[in-house]
């Protein structure tokens, strides 16, 4: 029973090593494996959608499409028997996401076109910065991370000042319109706002008064300044944490000579050379 014990942990124990560690070169070739396979799916699942394409090959593709569910599913088992906290991993971003790349193909058993939901897999190519773990890219994603965060709260405020603007200028054209026009209720004109705020601009609903179209003209004008803002706080949070980031930390004045001014890592006083 030990001894089964013993050879069940040394399979934990490598397989951990293969699945979870990047630093080793069957870890890495796995990675690597798994982003191709998983861009594969993805490629699959859109070929589908290509009647003619589908048509010819619906056999072929629906193998490849079985296969690879079944790859992720024993990967997917294999993640979780392998590390000591299993829960942990279940109810984490990634883990979640590999439970959904595998159960499309299952549901499909049972609904209709539930394969599709397949494309979820694009979401675990975000482990490639994971695996490159090169400097550059974690840092610039550490900043752009910090950087959002940052500005949820500016951006938080900007969303809900569009909000209450929508539904006045969308109020607004209701009345100038009239109910006999395009704009019949506010909650369609509340829509024609948005999509004209966001330049998106569908065709799908236009004013037909002069005041209507003159209040449309200058919404237009509104969408093309409006849209820069969230980019601009990210930008600006972005800039400014990598401004920060360039000036070097300062300690307190060396407790000997008084001096001030050493770099945040320094070990000994430039000036009395005595230990900080």
């Amino acid at each position: 029973m030990e001894r089964m014990k013993s050879r069940f942990d040394t399979f934990r124990q490598k397989v951990n090593i293969i699945i979870y560690g990047t630093n080793t070169a069957y870890g890495r070739l796995f990675d690597l494996v798994l982003l191709g396979v998983i861009v594969v799916s993805v490629i699959i699942v859109m070929l589908e959608t290509v009647k003619g394409f589908d048509q010819k090959y619906h056999i072929e593709l629906l193998v490849l499409e079985w296969i690879i569910t079944i790859f992720f599913t024993i990967e997917y088992i294999l993640r979780i028997i392998s590390i000591k906290k299993p829960i942990r991993y279940i109810f984490s971003f990634y883990g979640i996401i590999d439970l959904l790349a595998t159960l499309p193909m299952y549901f499909s058993l049972f609904f209709a076109g539930a394969s599709v939901l397949s494309v979820l897999r694009a979401v675990r190519l975000l482990r490639l910065f994971k695996i490159l773990k090169h400097p550059k890219f974690s840092n610039q994603s550490s900043h752009l991370h910090q950087a959002l965060i940052a500005s949820k709260g500016k951006i938080l405020i900007f969303m809900y000042f569009m909000l209450v603007s929508s539904v006045i200028i969308g109020s607004l054209m209701y009345v100038v319109e009239g109910s006999q026009g395009a704009f019949t209720s506010i909650p369609v004109s509340i829509y024609w706002t948005i999509v004209t705020l966001t330049t998106v601009g569908y065709g799908d609903i236009s004013p037909a008064t002069p005041l209507g179209q003159s209040i449309a003209s200058i919404v237009m004008i509104m969408g093309y300044g409006i849209i820069a803002v969230p980019t601009g706080i990210v930008s600006a949070e972005f800039a400014s944490f990598n401004f920060k980031k360039s000036i070097p930390e300062r300690v307190n004045p060396c407790p000997n000579c008084g001096v001030d001014g050493h770099e945040f890592n320094a070990k000994y006083c430039n000036n009395c050379g005595e230990a900080l």
